[in-house]
């Protein structure tokens, strides 16, 4: 009889997906090591940010960070930053550790920042720069557009935080008009104009607007080339 061994049984870590506290101050370092070990794993860019600047993110609780409930281990982070006066908001750096990679926690993580980001600032449009298909995968189920970077802030500060990307000497060439990334945005007024209840102005209007369609499609008919049935 042969004894085959027996395969050690993988489980899903259980982990727990909050807006970050003073309480994880001590992941910090971990996180920018994190954010700038993928960077130069992808080859493309991830803005790499200060110690201080990360530490103020989750203090003023914009934020998003994923722990391992069992081992106490930083699983994943997300944070939230605004520009020209709070009017557009950029959900950045997105990340997840090795350790914790498919199971879904982009996804749980980007939602979050997400909702965050709309309850914070439920009138500013929402945008990104990725080069990560998964990401723009999760921003398109989110509504996220692919737009021009014309459409995007022209705040100086942001575009200031590519330098740190290994591909910036491409986006100045472009003259800031184009580079490896894709710009993504996200506009409330959206879904705004959808929610907007039909006054009988409205339906009265389409109404006429349907009719002209009928007539106009009517009075494209050649009647010459019909052929009348029946007789």
């Amino acid at each position: 009889m042969i004894f085959k061994k027996k395969e050690e049984i993988q489980t899903k870590p259980e982990i727990q997906i909050m807006v970050a506290g003073e309480q994880h101050l001590r992941f910090v370092d971990e996180i920018n090591d994190t954010i700038e070990k993928a960077s130069l794993e992808r080859g493309t860019g991830i803005a790499k940010r200060t110690h201080e600047y990360i530490a103020s993110k989750i203090s003023e609780g914009k934020a998003i960070i994923a722990i391992d409930s069992d081992s106490d281990r930083f699983a994943g982070f997300c944070y939230i930053e605004t520009w020209n006066e709070a009017r557009y908001v950029a959900n950045s750096g997105l990340i997840v550790h090795w350790d914790y990679r498919g199971h879904g926690l982009a996804r749980s993580i980007k939602l979050m920042a997400f909702e965050l980001s709309r309850k914070k600032f439920p009138e500013a449009k929402l945008f990104g720069l990725t080069t990560g298909l998964a990401v723009m995968k999760i921003n398109s189920e989110l509504g996220y557009r692919p737009v021009t970077f014309s459409e995007l802030t022209d705040d100086e500060q942001f575009w200031k935080g590519c330098q740190s990307c290994v591909n910036y000497d491409i986006l100045l060439r472009m003259n800031k008009t184009k580079c490896l990334c894709t710009g993504m945005i996200y506009d409330p007024a959206w879904e705004a104009k959808k929610k907007r209840p039909k006054t009988p102005f409205r339906i009265y209007k389409e109404w006429l607007e349907k009719r002209k369609n009928e007539k106009l499609h009517f009075s494209l008919i050649d009647w010459t080339k019909i052929i009348i049935l029946g007789r």
